[in-house]
């Protein structure tokens, strides 16, 4: 993450910040104890991700089409919230996967932006490329939850896609929820099939192709099935077998 700052011409700047492992350690503490406290994995990401937009956008720019991307600056929250756009997406795309799960969580795009800034932090309205892409990162987030098959309406579904998010991003937010998550579901379940099933996320994360480069209108009227195969994301085989286990003992979070 970054602090915004204003050069000597009085415009704006985007500098990464320190991170601040104590901030960073309060807010895992808060986000084991209630997984639903997604203002906690905003402290945290901003108390440890430091350069990580930073070195991503310059990924961005030099990854084919990224330089496009760059130049259109799409908000994806505000695409994401187009609900004419998404209920016109076709049948089998990645945009009605999505488009059932707005419907099936109540959830939404706009939604996880507005929790972002509840610290009264972030780049809501910053004209910095840096801040752009630090919001698509989050943007894309629920996407991400489509795309890898990893469920967002249950502890670990989310614990697989941050492994996953910091396979893509090398943000040291994102590991150490994974690992806080991983320690506590071997304290609490006693299952090694969980901290398999999240390791299986970091795997996959590492092994399909970067997401951010990826062209999220075009990707969304892709066929899903197509999708993955293109980007490389193998099915979530120990996840699935993890909360079928769970379910078996009557255990429904981590």
């Amino acid at each position: 993450m970054a602090t915004q700052a204003m050069n000597a011409d009085g415009m704006d700047v985007v500098q990464p910040m320190r991170r601040d492992w104590r901030t960073a350690w309060a807010a895992l503490r808060r986000l084991l104890a209630d997984g639903n406290d997604t203002v906690q994995v905003f402290r945290i990401m901003r108390a440890l991700n430091a350069d990580t937009s930073h070195r991503n956008y310059r990924r961005l720019l030099d990854e084919p089409g990224g330089g496009r991307l760059a130049y259109r600056r799409i908000e994806l929250s505000q695409r994401f919230s187009d609900r004419v756009w998404i209920d016109a997406l076709p049948d089998g795309s990645v945009g009605a996967q999505y488009r059932a799960f707005l419907d099936r969580t109540g959830f939404s795009a706009q939604g996880l932006a507005e929790i972002s800034y509840a610290d009264g932090e972030g780049w809501r309205e910053l004209e910095h490329p840096v801040a752009w892409f630090g919001r698509r990162e989050r943007d894309v987030h629920d996407i991400w939850h489509i795309l890898t098959g990893y469920t967002a309406e249950e502890h670990l579904g989310e614990a697989c896609l941050v492994a996953f998010s910091y396979a893509q991003t090398g943000g040291l937010g994102w590991a150490a929820i994974a690992l806080g998550a991983m320690v506590k579901s071997l304290r609490v379940t006693g299952e090694r099939r969980v901290a398999a099933a999240i390791w299986e996320g970091y795997r996959h994360g590492r092994r399909a192709r970067w997401l951010h480069a990826e062209d999220y209108e075009a990707l969304l009227a892709e066929p899903i099935d197509m999708a993955r195969k293109r980007l490389g994301i193998a099915p979530p085989v120990r996840y699935l077998a993890a909360r079928y286990r769970l379910a078996e003992q009557g255990i429904d979070a981590i």
